[in-house]
């Protein structure tokens, strides 16, 4: 049983984190090299990991994509689908996937005159499905050693670390108000059911007792 409830938390754990790391922003120094545009079928799984306007029909089975490629600061490329979130998931209302192109233009730089850029991101890279992170934002940067804090993660993480310390003091006064009562009125109950259990079951075998001695004098006077 032991090994069911690690095996069940560590799943519950990998899976909230695995969508917390899809989900919320990461932000990466990259030189944008080229924006391009590029018909994508959505006729299988890898549908989820590509956004759903509210413009766009569940039935659709492809669309254009735009795209912007750049190479990051260890001359890795990487490459950045633009598309708008609407108001669907995850919550980042967004509606400039035109001007995000155009800025990304704008930015544009060759290795022997780099200009850097930050891009803000979500989701995942992963060239064996063809699985694309969204750019949500783009700026320039001071250099390509520029250091981000991310802020929104980390007040993020503290709101769910007072939002779960609070549920916690809220279940621990339900259970001192509400559960440890019953159970403990269930448990004198369960005791008082006992008790007056054993009571009529010392009177059964005292009348049993005194049955079986008045036959036992009537057999000794035969």
């Amino acid at each position: 049983m032991r090994y069911v409830k690690w095996a069940f938390w560590t799943t519950l754990i990998l899976t909230i984190g695995s969508f917390l790391h899809y989900t919320l922003p990461q932000h990466d120094v990259v030189r944008v090299v080229g924006t391009y545009q590029e018909r994508q079928d959505l006729n299988d799984w890898t549908r989820i990991f590509w956004s759903s306007p509210d413009d766009q029909s569940s039935t659709l089975v492809n669309r254009d994509v735009q795209f912007i490629q750049t190479i990051q600061t260890n001359g890795r490329p990487m490459v950045y689908r633009n598309e708008d979130t609407g108001w669907g998931w995850p919550p980042y209302f967004k509606f400039d996937t035109a001007s995000l192109q155009t800025e990304a233009d704008d930015l544009k730089s060759t290795a022997e005159t780099p200009k850097w850029a930050v891009v803000t991101h979500y989701g995942w890279r992963n060239e064996l499905i063809s699985v694309f992170p969204n750019a949500v934002g783009i700026r320039l940067a001071d250099g390509p050693d520029e250091r981000i804090i991310p802020w929104f993660n980390i007040f993020f993480f503290v709101a769910l670390l007072l939002l779960a310390f609070l549920l916690r003091k809220m279940w621990l006064q339900f259970r001192e108000r509400m559960i440890d009562p019953a159970l403990a009125d269930a448990g004198e109950a369960w005791d008082s059911v006992e008790a007056r259990a054993e009571t009529a079951k010392k009177e059964a075998r005292g009348f049993f007792g005194r049955t079986r001695a008045w036959i036992n004098t009537w057999r000794a006077k035969k």
